[in-house]
């Protein structure tokens, strides 16, 4: 049989799959174990007649995704909890890469806007962090402490307050996606444009480098966890933008699935940027090359984690 005549025959079959796959509530047992007899016999058929084509890797793809669902409810061995974080999250940063370049740009533009602003006017701070907050800060510039602000309070009260704000900022901004992209977009640029306008404002000031070594201590890892929480944003928002061939409301529980996984693996990175932020930060007379040190370990990180194991786990 020719190539195109087995799809030609099959194609409907296989999108009802897919459709199942995505919405197995409304299907019994049964009818998913059937389902999945019939693409697993198409499987077959086609490593055998077309082993290098595309048909049998995306057979085998819903083939194994048909499995998960019947199995799913079986009990979890302690290993997923291992593999949760070494395969699961990776996998999805990286079906979700062109969304986390798009987060970026869009977070990229945003801090440059709050930067060219600062520069134009130099009031443009007070809109931006408030009156109370620049006059504290120019307090404490005086003062000789223009960090002072990172020890306002207790090192674990402050560790915990702010890591349960971030952690809320990042599933708001992805809650936001439900308002489609421009909800999550906008959410960036808030965060971003902040944060262009905090360092200019310290520039003007000739606290540049002070002011980096404190910031991105644990900026490092803040602002790449809400970053990455922008593309999971964007993943539930162009699920309703752009269903493609899925029902919207399918195309919806696809992103919130992907958006949800992604978003979650932000957690962990939030909460360790708390406990720089609230034990470490606060402490200017630690050396230069010691915090700079961290901030390059953080950068590191970030990029393998996020970036470079997707791809290493999307070969295998």
């Amino acid at each position: 049989m020719k190539e195109i005549v087995f799809l030609r025959n099959n194609i409907s079959k296989w999108q009802r799959a897919e459709q199942v796959v995505e919405d197995t509530f409304w299907h019994t047992p049964d009818e998913l174990a059937d389902l999945y007899s019939d693409v697993a016999a198409d499987l077959s058929f086609a490593q055998t007649h077309y082993p290098d084509s595309r048909i049998t890797l995306y057979l085998n793809n819903l083939a194994s995704a048909l499995h998960n669902e019947i199995y799913k409810n079986k009990r979890e061995k302690w290993s997923r909890l291992i593999t949760f974080w070494t395969r699961e999250v990776p996998q999805t940063m990286w079906e979700a890469r062109r969304l986390l370049l798009v987060s970026l740009i869009i977070s990229v533009v945003s801090a440059l806007i709050g930067m060219v602003s600062q520069l134009a006017d130099p009031d443009y701070c007070r809109i931006i962090l408030g009156d109370y907050y620049v006059d504290m800060t120019l307090d404490n510039i005086a003062r000789g402490e223009p960090m002072a602000v990172y020890d306002g309070e207790g090192e674990t009260g402050m560790f915990l307050g702010i890591t349960l704000n971030n952690v809320m900022v990042s599933f708001r901004m992805f809650a936001l996606g439900m308002l489609t992209s421009v909800g999550t977009a906008w959410s960036l640029f808030q965060n971003l444009d902040m944060l262009g306008c905090f360092m200019t404002f310290f520039y003007q000031h000739d606290l540049l480098w002070q002011s980096f070594l404190a910031v991105f201590l644990h900026g490092t890892l803040e602002i790449s966890a809400i970053i990455i929480a922008g593309a999971a944003g964007l993943a539930l928002g162009n699920g309703i933008l752009f269903p493609g061939t899925y029902s919207r409301m399918v195309s919806f529980r696809r992103g919130a699935r992907r958006g949800l996984k992604i978003v979650v693996g932000t957690v962990p990175v939030f909460i360790v940027a708390g406990f720089i932020e609230g034990f470490v930060t606060r402490h200017t007379e630690i050396h230069d090359g010691v915090r700079l040190t961290i901030i390059l370990a953080s950068l590191a990180f970030v990029l393998y984690y996020f970036v470079w194991l997707p791809r290493k786990v999307r070969k295998k």
